[in-house]
């Protein structure tokens, strides 16, 4: 326990150095990037990638492999050795695991490791799409462990791929509310400003994208080049105060896409700043 404070407190602290040289910071925002963005390549190689953009917050998904040396996949069941590994990992780099997803897990059991694994590690957001009918015992030890547990919206005919369904299941319990993935929205006819109102205040943590056009097969563009309409989710995020992580999800061009997720987080933070991008 000393050591997993000892590593949570030394990733805190620089997280907290260089956050205070991003403009979004300022709102409580970690823009990261969520790993599934680099999913061709080990977890050890998206860190990378994830730094060369720009960014120092990391979402990781639990089938990607590790890599750097260490065997088996970030899935939340990893032994003990290869989670000190994976701590090893991120502090090398100075990337903070503050959120973990989208998983899944099969009865309550199984829902205690996850809490476990990511008391752990220091993670803040659970992001889910888990059945309504684990929802009582989710909510129970979200409280018990103070973790995060965030309804992510696939497209529609997903479960939660309204805001409606999200708000039917979370209650007034804190740690349940929404992983708001504003590219699903678009691709599901929602306006993800709307959605964001809804959601006032039960907003946990955000996939974030812009998309080439509203269909719902259509690709990722840089931030503030599609039709996601960035700068009003931004002002409609400080609107609110959101405060949390903000994983960047890019899912096109996957071979080498990291220089468009670095230009997006530029134009986010321009955006940020003066409202719009020229």
């Amino acid at each position: 326990m000393k050591k997993a404070l000892l590593f949570l407190g030394s990733v805190l602290l620089a997280s907290s150095l260089f956050a205070q040289k991003t403009p979004e910071s300022k709102s409580g925002w970690m823009l990261g990037a969520q790993s599934y963005s680099f999913r061709l390549f080990p977890f050890a190689e998206a860190l990378r990638k994830i730094d060369s953009c720009g960014l120092k917050y990391v979402e990781a998904f639990p089938s990607q492999q590790i890599g750097g040396g260490v065997t088996g996949t970030m899935n939340f069941t990893m032994d003990a050795s290869t989670r000190q590994a994976v701590k090893k990992m991120l502090k090398d780099r100075g990337i903070t695991l503050v959120a973990y997803g989208v998983v899944r897990a099969k009865d309550e059991t199984e829902w205690k490791a996850l809490f476990e694994f990511a008391k752990e590690m220091g993670i803040r957001n659970i992001n889910s799409e888990p059945d309504v009918k684990q929802m009582s015992y989710i909510g129970k030890l979200a409280q018990e462990y103070k973790i995060n547990v965030a309804l992510h919206n696939h497209p529609k005919p997903s479960h939660y791929w309204h805001p409606d369904s999200v708000l039917a299941v979370i209650g007034n319990n804190p740690y349940l509310g929404s992983c708001s993935d504003i590219g699903h929205w678009v691709r599901s006819g929602l306006n993800p400003v709307e959605c964001l109102k809804q959601l006032q205040g039960r907003v946990l943590g955000m996939h974030f994208k812009d998309l080439e056009e509203k269909a719902p097969k259509t690709h990722d563009v840089v931030w503030g080049t599609g039709v996601c309409d960035i700068p009003a989710v931004i002002a409609e995020m400080k609107r609110q105060k959101f405060k949390g992580p903000i994983s960047a999800e890019y899912e096109y061009h996957w071979e080498n896409n990291a220089s468009e997720i670095a230009e997006s987080v530029k134009n986010f933070r321009t955006i940020y700043t003066k409202g719009s991008i020229k």
